[in-house]
């Protein structure tokens, strides 16, 4: 069974953010705008994505 991977790049800062989208940020492992994970795309992941994504860039991959 292959896992789907998936990087993501915060894009946007943090500041002025509500907190939870703030805590959402640094539990997908990212600190400063332009800082990246590489993350395996479970469905906890994938939600957390998905709740922050106006301040991400998503990439898959291989």
């Amino acid at each position: 069974m292959t896992t789907k991977k998936i990087k993501v790049t915060l894009t946007k800062s943090t500041f002025g953010r509500l907190q939870k989208h703030k805590d959402t940020v640094r539990g997908l492992g990212l600190g400063r705008i332009s800082s990246t994970s590489t993350l395996v795309a479970t469905p906890e992941v994938m939600g957390m994505v998905n709740k922050i994504s106006y301040m991400l860039k998503v990439e898959e991959v291989s």
